[in-house]
């Protein structure tokens, strides 16, 4: 069983350029040199953030599932843990509906349309007269 390569920011911090680019993201080291050219916000973004920690701007993006799941084949190692920070991981929000929503989206919009009848019928009453 292979033993996880730990990495000082001092030594991921030397590999910022488009020959190696390292980024640390919840405290996991990444070598995302040969993803340069493939992510899809381009390569500068991950060049601008190459050699540090990029754990708020990967968050602040919303990458999806699939996106962190292909993180993983680039992960070479983790911090040491004198330069760990705990950082929160941001969760996804859950756009499954339910019962209750669906009851309270007909509620708002039974107003509206109540709204709406009342005023054609006004506009009826007084104005054909």
């Amino acid at each position: 069983m292979s033993e996880t390569k730990l990495f000082s920011l001092k030594e991921v911090a030397a590999h910022n350029s488009n020959k190696s680019a390292y980024l640390v993201i919840h405290n996991s080291v990444y070598d995302v040199t040969n993803f340069l050219n493939e992510h899809p916000g381009g390569e500068e973004v991950l060049l601008e953030q190459s050699g540090k920690e990029a754990t708020e701007a990967f968050e602040d993006v919303g990458h999806s599932t699939d996106a962190r799941e292909l993180m993983k084949k680039y992960k070479i190692g983790e911090l040491v843990e004198a330069d760990r920070k705990d950082i929160p991981v941001k969760t996804q929000p859950d756009w499954s509906s339910n019962d209750k929503k669906d009851e309270n989206s007909m509620k708002n919009w039974i107003v509206p349309i109540l709204l709406g009848l009342l005023a054609t019928i006004l506009y009826h009453f007084y104005f054909k007269q």
